[in-house]
């Protein structure tokens, strides 16, 4: 569905993304790892973007997106996540869902004045999808609270309800599992397994959570420095000579090996 093709992006002297290709085939879960400082952000936001490339190319579907912005995109059905959750506090759980779908009749003076019936008609049915997302996601309960009172991991349940509301082809979730408690954690990856099986989602996940991106993820892809450094299962990369040494550094990698024998 996204190849990447020798994608670049440089601020200033820093190549923050330096080189990298890739690809996420539809209808796979698809990890992207590495250490802090790796790109894996970056990547994520000149992909969705939110950031021009330096150079390079992004390609959906044979289609060159490359520097597309992030409206044009999510109408292609590409749509984001961000590691501190984006909410509206001020607005319920429900009516932060009912927001997303654009062009919405109310939206409009001329019909909000002229055209009630219709814009009534259309706001039950947007309201009957976000009771569906909620009951989906089993966060019913939380339909009528204030989102900035809900927890973080709640937040992040609520972010992945967004995506929901439209229909999103490919997904990029960045650091889903930030601060979020084990219970949640599993909550939100029992969800995005629904979504992948029963809805044909297809995710690109950052995550730090080596057991969260082994239980979801295959393949997975490895950032260092800019460049995809290795690709495969989680076990073949957590066996990864390379992957080992970018996460620990050679010193610190011998002292393990040491520490083994």
């Amino acid at each position: 569905m996204i190849e990447v093709v020798d994608l670049h992006r440089h601020f200033g002297g820093f190549h923050a993304v330096d080189g990298a290709s890739l690809r996420i085939e539809t209808g796979s879960i698809t990890g992207l790892i590495g250490p802090n400082g790796a790109g894996k952000t970056t990547l994520f936001n000149v992909i969705a973007g939110r950031l021009p490339p330096t150079s390079g190319r992004v390609v959906m579907d044979g289609e060159d997106i490359t520097g597309l912005p992030p409206h044009t995109l999510f109408s292609k059905g590409l749509l984001r996540t961000f590691q501190i959750a984006h909410e509206f506090g001020s607005m319920t759980v429900r009516e932060n869902l009912m927001m997303v779908p654009a062009g919405q009749a109310g939206e409009t003076l001329w019909s909000a004045w002229f055209n009630r019936r219709a814009v009534a008609t259309e706001e039950a049915r947007i309201r009957a999808k976000a009771d569906e997302v909620l009951d989906f996601l089993t966060i019913s309960h939380l339909a009528d609270q204030k989102a900035s009172q809900i927890s973080g991991g709640q937040k992040k349940l609520l972010e992945l309800g967004r995506t929901m509301m439209v229909d999103a082809k490919i997904v990029f979730l960045d650091e889903v599992g930030a601060g979020v408690n084990r219970t949640l954690l599993n909550t939100i990856g029992d969800a995005i397994v629904r979504l992948n099986k029963e809805r044909g989602y297809t995710f690109c996940v950052i995550e730090h959570d080596m057991d969260f991106i082994a239980r979801l993820c295959d393949p997975v892809i490895v950032m260092a420095e800019g460049r995809v450094l290795a690709q495969g299962t989680p076990d073949q990369v957590r066996a990864d000579e390379r992957v080992i040494e970018a996460y620990l550094g050679t010193g610190l990698k011998n002292k393990v090996k040491e520490g083994a024998a």
